[in-house]
């Protein structure tokens, strides 16, 4: 080959190559993607990875900017559970693993995604408490863990989450008082609790209601009551 060409063939290959490089997510959130993978039998998912394609091709993971910001597998066969590496994730929006098969405890290191909107696990088989550390998703506007199999007292930090729009632990095994601190986020549309063994719903359910101050309208906040005296719901119209 003529000495000439060598050197526009090679300025090509190496501007393709950092292509490909750049492209890519870093290999931190690879590697979490990776063990979440493998610890819920990625194989067997009804829509799986291809782990030698780009991240950004990936089922349900969402890519911004060489970021992971996204991760939505809905009715996806995803089962066993959820490794401490998730917490690698830092620039997680979401996080929707609803109507699957995962089991085990929420690692306490879901507290790292401080980015994250949205978490969701509804229908799962989650056990254990609700780690403390939810209380560090200071962007946190839904959460959303219905029936699983959580137990235990809802953490006091979730007063922490001044941002939050959607409380539903609807279906589980949760004991102990409501954090009255919660009832007083403005924030809040919608509340679900029933089908769990609070012990101060109705005292919880005059915060809510007081929660404007005097002259509520309760057509503008409405507070719904399971046989069992627990809130399943509280809503607040979008032009309040």
């Amino acid at each position: 080959m003529p000495r000439i060409m060598k050197k526009p063939l090679l300025t090509l290959f190496f501007a393709v190559f950092c292509t490909a490089l750049f492209a890519q997510v870093s290999t931190q959130e690879k590697q979490a993607l990776i063990d979440f993978y493998h610890a819920t039998n990625g194989e067997k998912w009804h829509h799986t990875w291809q782990l030698d394609q780009p991240v950004s091709a990936w089922k349900g993971v969402t890519v911004e900017d060489k970021k992971v910001t996204g991760i939505t597998l809905l009715f996806n066969n995803v089962e066993g559970t959820i490794p401490a590496s998730i917490g690698d994730l830092a620039n997680l929006k979401t996080l929707e693993l609803s109507f699957n098969n995962i089991s085990g405890e929420l690692p306490a290191t879901i507290g790292n995604l401080k980015n994250l909107n949205i978490l969701a696990f509804n229908g799962n088989n989650l056990r254990g408490s609700i780690p403390s550390s939810i209380g560090e998703l200071n962007k946190l506007q839904q959460l959303h863990l219905s029936s699983n199999k959580l137990s235990g007292t809802v953490p006091t930090t979730v007063k922490k989450l001044k941002n939050l729009e959607i409380f539903n632990v609807f279906d589980n095994n949760l004991t102990g008082e409501l954090p009255t601190d919660l009832a007083q986020n403005d924030n809040i549309k919608e509340f679900m609790v029933a089908e769990n063994n609070f012990s101060n719903p109705e005292l919880f359910s005059i915060v809510l209601l007081s929660n404007s101050g005097a002259g509520l309208d309760l057509n503008q906040k409405t507070a719904l009551t399971s046989p069992a005296n627990s809130i399943i719901a509280i809503e607040k119209n979008e032009d309040e």
